[in-house]
C-alpha cells in the first residue's frame, strides 16, 4: 500500500527561507514528489502533522488547500482498479496533457528494446527519431539538394563515429531523453502530412518505409495515453484524422528454371559469391527460412537428418526434413565445423554467440555482403528480378503456388494464423485470375 503525505522539501529551500510543499508518494522503495506550489518557513511547518502551524498568516486556508489535494491523491491511489506506481499516482495528479516530450518518451521505448536485445528494432527506432529531428531543422530557403546532401552527411558522420567507438547506441538515446523540442501536442495532422511529404522529397523514402514510421508515432501515442502522460484529444490517428494504410505490394518469387540456374552457377569455392550462393539455396530449400536465420545455423541445430531450431523473428520452433540438396551444401562445410566454431557458415565464426549486440552487427554486415553480390549472381544468371535476401521466401511460395495445402503452408512458413498464410500465398496463385482473362480475351 501506498504512503501518501504532504512534506517540505527542505533541500530545495530558496534564499528567502521557504521551501516547497509536496506530495511525498512512496510504495515498494520508490518515492516521487507532487509539487503543490506554495513555499513555508520552516518554522511555519508542522512536519509530523504535514500542515502549516498558526504562525503562518493563512494558516486556515492553506490547511484546507493541502487537505483536499491530500484527499485528491488518496481518492486516485484507492479508486484505482490496480496498484499505481507513486509515478502513476503523480501523473493522474498532473492531469494529461500534450506537453510531454515525444523524444523522452520514445527514447524510454528504444532504450526498452536495445535492452530486451531487439536491436534490428532498436536501430530501426531510433533512426525515426534521427529522421523527426531531421524535419524539425529543416529550413526550406535552403537548396533542396543541398538539404538532402547535408542529412546524408549527418548520417555518415553518426554511422562513422558508432564504428570507431566514438559514439555508442546509448549516448544517442540519452541525447534525445534530453530533447525537448518535440511534444505530443505538436503532432497533429498537419505535422504528419508535412513529416510524409518531408520523408518523400528529403529522405527519398518509400510509401512502406513512411507508412512504418507513422505507426511508430502512434504506438508512442497509445502508449503515452494509456500511462495518463497524454490526453486522448491530442491523438492525431483514426476517425477523420490521419489513417494508416498498410500497402500490401507485390511480392514476387523465382521461377524453378530461375533457381536452377543459381544451382548451376560456377563459382570459386570459398569465395564471397559463392557462400552467397550457398546460404540463399539454404533458406529457399528451408521453406524459405530467412537469411539472418540461415546465417546463424549451428551443427548442432541438424539432428536425426532434420533441421530443429527456434526463428529469431518470432521465437517459434522449426523441424524440417533436411532435403538432398541442402545436404550436398551443408557436406561441403562440415569440413569446416571447428573452424567455423560450430557455425555452419564461417560469417559468424568469430563471435561469441552469448553476445547479442555482436552476432547483430556481424549478421548485419554479412546480409549486406550478400545483396551485394545476390545483384552480381543474377546478372550472371541473367535473372532480371531483383535478387535478393527475402526473396528466397518469395520464391519458395511462387513456386509452393497452389500445390501444397494451406494448412501444410502454414506450419512451413511458421504463420500463427491461418490468414496470414492465405493473404500472402495470394500473392502468388494466379491460375483461376490467368484462366478468367483468357475465358474473355481468347474467344
Amino acid at each position: 500500500m501506498a504512503s501518501i503525505k504532504i512534506v517540505r522539501r527542505k533541500n530545495k529551500e530558496r534564499k528567502d527561507g521557504t521551501a516547497p510543499l509536496a506530495l511525498r508518494i512512496s510504495h515498494n522503495y520508490t518515492t516521487n514528489y507532487k509539487f503543490l506550489g506554495q513555499y513555508v518557513l520552516e518554522k511555519d511547518w508542522d512536519k509530523d502533522a504535514g500542515k502549516v502551524k498558526r504562525s503562518h498568516p493563512n494558516a486556515k486556508k492553506l490547511n484546507n488547500h493541502l487537505r483536499k489535494k491530500l484527499t485528491e491523491a488518496n481518492d486516485v491511489y484507492f479508486d484505482s482498479k490496480k496498484n499505481l506506481t507513486p509515478k502513476e499516482v503523480k501523473l493522474k495528479l498532473k492531469g494529461a496533457g500534450g506537453t510531454k516530450s515525444f523524444f523522452g518518451v520514445a527514447s524510454d521505448r528504444v532504450k526498452n528494446k536495445y535492452e530486451k536485445g531487439v536491436f534490428s528494432v532498436a536501430k530501426a527506432e531510433l533512426s525515426i527519431l534521427y529522421n523527426l529531428e531531421e524535419f524539425l531543422n529543416l529550413n526550406k530557403s535552403e537548396d533542396k539538394e543541398d538539404v538532402i546532401l547535408e542529412i546524408k552527411n549527418r548520417r555518415k558522420i553518426r554511422i562513422s563515429k558508432g564504428r570507431k567507438g566514438e559514439q555508442t547506441f546509448m549516448d544517442s538515446v540519452q541525447y534525445f531523453k534530453k530533447n525537448r523540442k518535440l511534444k505530443f501536442q505538436d503532432i497533429n495532422e498537419a505535422f504528419l502530412s508535412k513529416y510524409k511529404d518531408f520523408c518523400t522529397v528529403y529522405l527519398q523514402q518509400k510509401s512502406r518505409t513512411i507508412t512504418n514510421q507513422l505507426i511508430f508515432i502512434r504506438t508512442l501515442f497509445n502508449k503515452a495515453i494509456k500511462q495518463g502522460m497524454v490526453d486522448s484529444k491530442y491523438y492525431p490517428f483514426g476517425g477523420e484524422k490521419e489513417k494508416i494504410r498498410i500497402g500490401s505490394g507485390h511480392k514476387i518469387g523465382l521461377t524453378i528454371e530461375e533457381v536452377e540456374k543459381i544451382e548451376n552457377l560456377n563459382t570459386n569455392a570459398g569465395s564471397s559469391m559463392w557462400h552467397t550462393k550457398n546460404v540463399w539455396l539454404i533458406a529457399f530449400y528451408f521453406a524459405g527460412i530467412r537469411i539472418s536465420d540461415s546465417v546463424k545455423l549451428r551443427w548442432e541445430d541438424f539432428k536425426d537428418n532434420r533441421l530443429l531450431y527456434t526463428m529469431d523473428k518470432n521465437e517459434k520452433p522449426v523441424s524440417l526434413k533436411i532435403p538432398d540438396k541442402a545436404l550436398k551444401i551443408l557436406k561441403e562445410y562440415r569440413k569446416h565445423r571447428e573452424e567455423n566454431n560450430g557455425y555452419v557458415f564461417p560469417f559468424l565464426k568469430d563471435t561469441n554467440p552469448r553476445n547479442d549486440e555482436e552476432v547483430f552487427k556481424k549478421l548485419r554486415n554479412a546480409t549486406k555482403l550478400f545483396n551485394k553480390y545476390l545483384k552480381r549472381i543474377a546478372v550472371m544468371c541473367d535473372i532480371e528480378k531483383n535478387l535478393s535476401n527475402h526473396i528466397a521466401r518469395h520464391t519458395f511460395g511462387n513456386i509452393a503456388g497452389d500445390k501444397i495445402h494451406p494448412l501444410m503452408l502454414q506450419k512451413l512458413y511458421r504463420h500463427s494464423d491461418l490468414k496470414t498464410t492465405l493473404n500472402y500465398q495470394a500473392n502468388f496463385i494466379h491460375k483461376d485470375a490467368d484462366e478468367a482473362l483468357d475465358s474473355v480475351v481468347n474467344f
